[in-house]
């Protein structure tokens, strides 16, 4: 067991990247709104994740491919081909610049939360660079061990601040395992999915697994890398849940993100809590402010035949790009909402397309020989499908008004 605990890396890059500012507000709306009767969202968001990312890994450790050279393998030389680059390029290139400044807001947020006088400006300025710092000065190596600590730190300073709030055990239980749905809940519930499942982890996945092991022969590491990190990230989202559930469900107070539920707990639990859920908060910005350069950097690599190194001069040009236009954002406080709604339309229809091609590329014997998808896999990879469609669709709908 502690050797299979060495092998834990790519995926656990994985979940720092999804469990990020936004995934943390949307679990703490939905527990201070809903109480815990979403629960089951998280545990299916989870489960879906783990299907498309143990594909990504098997494609990248089996097939020796990056995801974005899949699919562009599979458009072929003609116009569909450049049709895939370009909307990848819109969807993770414009579209992690866009939210980048998201996640250095979001790590402002924690620090802020435990330190109110403390500078938004010179506190995303001090992130920014301390992103930058482990982006570009520590290597693979470096970053996986960060992001893997980042991991563990959401993982004990939410779980403590649930046990301090003290939740119901039973309710939750309830929350978990029974799908319920209340009036006006359904946005949420898509948030919570929308959140977890996101076409730029996927090609993250697939170019950290090819760069961590060798061959065929590690599968068994990379899977139950993908399973176990995974599903500690869904298992963090659930504690935050949790948390606003225990605490501020009923109350009657308006809460947009987890900063306003550190400071709403103060007065009840003390400033400890407090820390702990601004410590949380701020390892989800950080963790996602280094993910989303570094997928983007790999995916642009894979499209356009550069070096996939973080250490590589293009690969740091395309990352360095994403990270500087997050810290302009953050470091303003501007928000380009034009370039938001044209990254959420183009990740709208990425992310099915993306889910596709790679369902596609795990059944072809050609690239990964005995290592294809299993019938079980399949059904469950067509379900995933189905389900990325319809956020898809969600998503191109949000960002064009009509809902």
């Amino acid at each position: 067991m502690l050797s299979r605990l060495r092998s834990i890396g790519p995926g656990a890059l994985t979940a720092a990247a999804f469990i990020g500012p936004g995934t943390v507000t949307t679990a703490t709306v939905a527990g201070a709104s809903f109480g815990y009767a979403l629960a089951w969202a998280l545990v299916f968001a989870t489960l879906a994740a783990i299907v498309l990312q143990e594909m990504a890994a098997r494609l990248g450790v089996a097939g020796r491919l990056g995801l974005g050279e899949a699919i562009t393998k599979a458009a072929g030389a003609g116009p569909v081909r450049w049709i895939a680059v370009a909307l990848i390029v819109a969807a993770l290139v414009i579209g992690n610049a866009a939210y980048e400044g998201g996640n250095l807001a979001g790590a402002v947020l924690g620090v802020q939360a435990a330190l109110p006088d403390a500078p938004r400006v010179g506190v995303a300025a001090a992130i920014a660079a301390l992103a930058g710092a482990i982006l570009f000065l520590g290597g693979y190596k470096v970053i996986e061990r960060v992001l893997i600590g980042a991991v563990l730190l959401m993982t004990f300073a939410f779980a403590a601040a649930l046990f301090i709030v003290g939740p119901d055990w039973g309710a939750l239980a309830r929350g978990v395992s029974t799908p319920t749905l209340p009036p006006a809940a359904l946005p949420v519930a898509i948030g919570l999915i929308g959140t977890t499942i996101v076409p730029y982890n996927l090609f993250l996945h697939a170019a950290a697994a090819r760069k961590r092991w060798a061959s065929a022969d590690d599968l068994p590491d990379a899977r139950f890398d993908a399973r176990l990190s995974i599903g500690v990230g869904g298992v963090v989202s659930i504690l935050v849940l949790s948390t606003a559930a225990a605490s501020l469900f009923g109350s009657g107070q308006t809460i947009a993100n987890a900063a306003d539920m550190a400071r709403q707990l103060e007065p009840a639990f003390g400033e400890g809590a407090v820390w702990l859920l601004g410590l949380g908060l701020f390892a989800a910005g950080l963790s996602s402010a280094i993910t989303a350069p570094l997928a983007t950097g790999f995916a642009a690599a894979e499209l356009f035949g550069f070096e996939s190194d973080p250490k590589a001069a293009k690969f740091r040009m395309v990352a360095g790009g994403v990270l500087l236009a997050g810290a302009v954002v953050s470091i303003t406080g501007a928000r380009p909402v034009e370039i938001i709604l044209f990254a959420q339309f183009a990740n709208g229809l990425l992310l099915p397309i993306v889910a596709a091609f790679l369902l596609i590329a795990v059944n072809r014997r050609v690239l990964l020989g005995d290592h294809v998808n299993g019938l079980f896999t399949n059904i469950a990879g067509a379900v995933v499908l189905v389900v990325t469609t319809g956020l898809g669709l969600r998503a191109i709908l949000r960002a064009t008004g009509v809902w």
